[in-house]
């Protein structure tokens, strides 16, 4: 299963770790600090410069041709999609619903 994070931009649904609100996500000086690192690392994927609602971070493990795991890649991507709608369309708010 996939998830649209805007524009044409889809991600595997298996790869998301979490969904993050923009204005949330910058009240803590930790989560300042870890946003910061990641920009200059480059792990931060803009599908949006601007109107930048959410932030979905992902972790994917790359494979080698016999299957074994080489790397896991991480990547932060910012959507002008709110994370609470992103949160319905990847079945997370069902799921805690239902718990």
């Amino acid at each position: 299963m996939f998830l649209h994070l805007g524009k044409d931009f889809v991600i595997p649904l298996k790869d998301v770790i979490a969904i993050i609100d923009s204005e949330s996500a910058f009240k803590s000086d930790t989560t300042k600090e870890f946003f910061k690192i990641a920009e200059e690392e480059g792990f931060i994927f803009n599908i949006v410069e601007e109107g930048i609602k959410s932030y979905v971070i992902t972790e994917r493990i790359e494979k080698g041709k016999n299957g074994s795991e080489l790397a896991r890649k991480s990547i932060i991507y910012s959507s002008n999609i709110s994370a609470t709608t992103l949160h319905k369309r990847a079945g997370f708010v069902d799921s805690i619903e239902h718990a």
